[in-house]
């Protein structure tokens, strides 16, 4: 018999309350959840409870409830005598619906959609693994929702907090990444950089991977890799045959004029020289980066032109001198989703030709698959709200097991690449009202986007701090037009009425 005072004994704490959520979501019973939920009061979070042993929350119980049975004889008679798999289908597919009414009620509930359980999954990871694609796809969807609203909070809030300290921001002072992400979940959000992002299994002791610290870094330039003071991949040679398709996708022809946004390791601007355009300007930020420019006579090569600074100083000027291109390639590192959105809504625009393409590096989230579907998702909504289209091409990747060896995080796990080829939305019909005019266009669209804010100040829809910004985005526009000559409306107050 067993001594309940042997002290080599484990104690096992079992919480009855979060064991009954747990089973009440694996059996897909709603109304027990609804119940449990809503009447737990020593939990802080009854809807994202886990289990101690297996790290699961509802979401993962209800999904792992789902999987499929693989057993070849579950379908048998006795005497060896098969049955009608029918019946087995549709029992599956009754579980799989109440899989998906249980995991939509969750998340009405507040179900963090990608928390993650002992096996570093989240339950998009777990109903991938099963090979659930409704449920999956569910997920997904639950993710982009999450990082659409987390962006738009991040900010107003950001906005609102500034009205006290305009001047401090004039000077020059600005929120780290971390401030402004201080406000969301400390879970696996996708608000991540292209590059360098923090994965969920960095530790809370490395270094955070961010711009200001990128840019005050030494840099290690190798035979097949680029590397940060910290290890981190900036460049790798592996992206060589990405990077030569998008080349040839964006520069189909020599004599065209390209701008690429972060030179790193140079590989894209290579396969673009082999192009031969007739304009080829590059923006890099990282002095380092420069200086090996300069060292391997990149500002002689047949058309180049270096603009060292950060993009969001340099861009500005070249709008304001009338420089348009056929092609724009974007490829930071350590930079946030909130950056590119703002690259992609604000800049193009002014500086790409009405007929020309634009892609970008497609990283975001390829630490995790579900991640990296999530952001396809809300790029491509953010690109269909800025007036773009965009096709994707899917590339294999190789195995890069090998090539992580000295780098202090992989940031690239799916197996396939997709490649974005953006393009002006041509459908558009305030597109064809101003075919003739590519610079009334862009006025047309700023005038949109300036009378969108003022609408939704005035309804409270949008915070005044957002139509507030907008002034300051006024004196740019307006600078900009009176260069071009188009002072037909720029000076009307009424458009600007509230700011």
């Amino acid at each position: 018999m067993t001594d309940p005072n042997d002290p080599n004994l484990e104690e096992i704490n079992v919480d009855i309350d979060v064991q009954e959520i747990l089973l009440a979501a694996s059996q897909h019973d709603i109304r027990k959840l609804r119940e449990l939920i809503r009447s737990n009061t020593t939990a802080e979070n009854p809807v994202n409870v886990k289990d101690p042993e297996t790290g699961y929350t509802p979401l993962h119980a209800a999904i792992a409830a789902c999987e499929p049975d693989d057993d070849d004889t579950a379908g048998a008679a006795p005497n060896g005598v098969h049955t009608d798999d029918t019946d087995k289908q549709s029992e599956q597919e009754k579980l799989i619906q109440a899989g998906i009414d249980t995991v939509k009620f969750l998340l009405q509930e507040g179900a963090i959609w990608n928390d993650l359980d002992n096996n570093n999954e989240t339950p998009g990871c777990l109903a991938r693994r099963l090979g659930l694609k409704e449920l999956y796809e569910l997920m997904v969807d639950a993710g982009v929702r999450a990082e659409m609203l987390f962006s738009r909070l991040q900010g107003y809030e950001r906005l609102s907090d500034d009205e006290g300290d305009d001047e401090e921001k004039e000077e020059g002072g600005h929120a780290t990444e971390n401030e402004a992400q201080e406000s969301q979940p400390a879970q696996t959000s996708t608000e991540e950089s292209e590059r360098g992002e923090a994965t969920p299994a960095a530790t809370e002791t490395e270094p955070d991977v961010t711009s200001s610290r990128y840019l005050q870094s030494h840099l290690s330039f190798q035979n097949d890799r680029l590397l940060d003071n910290d290890q981190n991949g900036v460049m790798m040679a592996w992206e060589s045959d990405i990077m030569a398709k998008t080349a040839r996708k964006l520069l189909p022809r020599p004599g065209l004029r390209v701008l690429n946004i972060g030179h790193g390791m140079g590989i894209i601007d290579g396969f673009f020289q082999e192009q031969s355009p007739s304009a080829h300007h590059i923006v890099e930020a990282h002095p380092e980066v420069v200086a090996e420019m300069k060292r391997k006579g990149w500002h002689e090569k047949p058309g180049v032109q270096i603009h060292e600074g950060r993009w969001q100083d340099v861009l500005p000027a070249l709008v304001e001198k009338g420089e348009t291109f056929d092609a724009i390639y974007y490829d930071t590192f350590a930079e946030s989703y909130e950056d590119f959105r703002g690259f992609l809504s604000e800049q193009v625009i002014g500086l790409l030709d009405p007929d020309g393409l634009w892609g970008f590096f497609n990283g975001m989230g390829a630490d995790r698959q579900i991640s990296y579907d999530v952001y396809q998702k809300v790029v491509e909504m953010d690109l269909f709200e800025a007036g773009f289209d965009v096709d994707w091409e899917d590339i294999p990747v190789p195995p890069l097991e090998g090539e992580w060896t000295g780098v202090r995080r992989r940031y690239w796990v799916v197996d396939n690449y997709r490649l974005p080829i953006c393009s002006p939305n041509q459908s558009n019909p305030t597109r064809a009202m101003y075919e003739d005019s590519p610079s009334e266009l862009r006025a047309h669209r700023h005038r949109s986007l300036f009378q969108w804010v003022l609408d939704r100040s005035v309804d409270n829809t949008v915070p005044l701090a957002l139509a507030r910004q907008s002034s300051h985005r006024r004196i740019y526009l307006e600078s900009t037009l009176r260069q071009r000559g188009e002072s037909e409306w720029y000076g009307d107050d009424t458009v600007w009425a509230g700011v």
